[in-house]
């Protein structure tokens, strides 16, 4: 049986508290990796894309749409700005004329270690005090999360 405390958090989240919360945690983790990331001039953002790249999770505009969540216009812009730093470059692709590839250039590829880096610096602050078994129960739902919102 729930006790009336559990009862009550769970019928605060149900009411957007959860989405506040949510919300406020990845404004949280967004300015934490841009303060980090801002000596090598690389936005958070930026680096999705450069990260996406380096593991092969992407190469059109369109994945990154997706991973993102942006539209098409705004992904362009991103990576105009992208390409304009000389992190990426834009190629032919050979399989279909309409649209062209992202890679990652000689100075994407230099920045990738340290930008890793100083993301792992700015997440293991952000989760200062935790124990392995906060970090498994932490993972496990937001994971449960992810499964319900996937969900029909």
């Amino acid at each position: 049986m729930m006790s009336k405390a559990t009862s009550s958090v769970l019928s605060e989240l149900c009411t957007g508290e959860l989405g506040f919360l949510v919300t406020s945690v990845r404004n949280g983790i967004h300015a934490a990796l841009d303060r980090e990331l801002e000596p090598l001039e690389i936005t958070v953002q930026q680096y999705v894309v450069l990260n996406c790249l380096a593991k092969g999770w992407g190469r059109t505009l369109s994945d990154f749409c997706r991973v993102l969540a942006y539209d098409s216009g705004a992904m362009t812009r991103l990576l105009d700005r992208i390409v304009a730093k000389g992190f990426i470059r834009r190629v032919e692709n050979e399989a279909d004329r309409r649209s062209s590839l992202i890679e990652l250039t000689e100075r994407g590829q230099a920045a990738l270690p340290q930008a890793r880096q100083v993301t792992e610096v700015a997440f293991r602050r952000l989760l200062a005090g935790f124990s392995e078994q906060d970090a498994e129960t932490l993972h496990k739902l937001l994971s449960r999360i992810v499964v319900n919102a996937s969900s029909d």
